[in-house]
């Protein structure tokens, strides 16, 4: 069964908006308000309409909430900001008090949102908020293993203003090719969308700020990696393997350092595996909370979506 998703125009029109000090932050919720909360982070350039092909399944389960971060999609984009991994990991606590979230939280991560996740979990570790699980999709989990593309190195470079607003749709259309797998790429319908988002408030103009969490990555990996080492949050990761930015290789990493480690590998699929293979992502998620609630003793957590089961892959 394919998942069908939402479009673009309609995901918009159900978003809501929170002032964060002046600044737009639009979101999303949506599922009962007494089921377990889940929060999805987005990644770097889109926005949380790349979790549109997993909204509506998700929601089935558990109370979700997303937000477009601050330079992202349909949010404010602030000139001359400062942009921060820090200050988005205080974006998500802004919309967990501004919904009276109280309950143990649950993350879904991918790209720039795994270091927010990493983030909090940090902040979990501190007694600072309280997480119940963690996934992690493709992502820079650890620097050494990052492999960002020419774009990436240009906007971090002296003439990242310029290669920002030189960014155009056709610029996006070539990366993601790169990125995606081969059998999988996106539409053009889909390429169209993901370019309105970025392009919404002249986003090119904030890229070259967003990017900084490249090295500010490396600034936090000691307390990041620590804290995934040291937690006794349940975490998963899962992972198109053909991706060049991080793939198999960021998870032969994974392996290393996080033990145990509870990983997955998709075969033939490429950097955003929520998009290109949404339903194999959907039952690995739903897989990974059964099997954590069970080993809880929570009971039985509901049956996976139209008997879906986790396809076969590497563990």
């Amino acid at each position: 069964m394919a998942l069908p998703g939402i479009a673009l125009d309609a995901w918009r029109a159900a978003g809501h908006d929170l002032d964060l000090g002046g600044r737009r932050i639009r979101y999303w919720c949506a599922g009962a308000e007494d089921a377990e909360p889940l929060l999805l982070i987005h990644g770097f350039p889109t926005a949380s309409w790349d979790w549109h092909r997993l909204w509506q399944p998700l929601a089935q389960r558990y109370r979700l909430l997303a937000c477009d971060m601050l330079g992202f999609g349909d949010s404010a984009k602030p000139r001359g900001h400062a942009y921060s991994l820090l200050e988005q990991a205080d974006v998500q606590q802004a919309l967990l008090a501004h919904l009276d979230i109280r309950h143990p939280l649950h993350l879904l991560a991918h790209d720039y949102g795994d270091s927010v996740a990493q983030e909090l979990l940090a902040r979990h570790e501190e007694g600072r908020l309280r997480l119940a699980s963690c996934v992690f999709l493709n992502g820079g989990l650890f620097p050494e293993t990052h492999r960002p593309v020419l774009s990436q190195k240009l906007l971090l470079g002296p003439l990242g203003p310029l290669v920002g607003r030189l960014f155009n749709r056709r610029s996006l259309a070539r990366n993601f090719r790169r990125i995606f797998g081969p059998d999988t790429q996106p539409s053009e319908v889909d390429l169209d969308a993901y370019w309105r988002l970025i392009a919404e408030h002249d986003g090119p103009a904030v890229m070259h700020r967003l990017i900084r969490y490249i090295p500010e990555r490396r600034v936090q990996r000691e307390r990041w990696v620590t804290a995934m080492q040291r937690t006794r949050v349940p975490l998963r990761v899962i992972d198109g393997a053909l991706d060049p930015i991080s793939g198999a290789h960021m998870v032969a990493r994974y392996r290393e350092l996080i033990v145990p480690a509870d990983s997955v590998l998709l075969d033939g699929i490429g950097h955003y595996p929520q998009v290109e293979a949404p339903e194999a992502v959907l039952a690995h998620y739903l897989a990974f909370r059964e099997t954590r609630a069970r080993l809880a003793g929570e009971g039985p957590s509901p049956g996976l979506i139209d008997g879906y089961s986790a396809p076969p892959s590497s563990l």
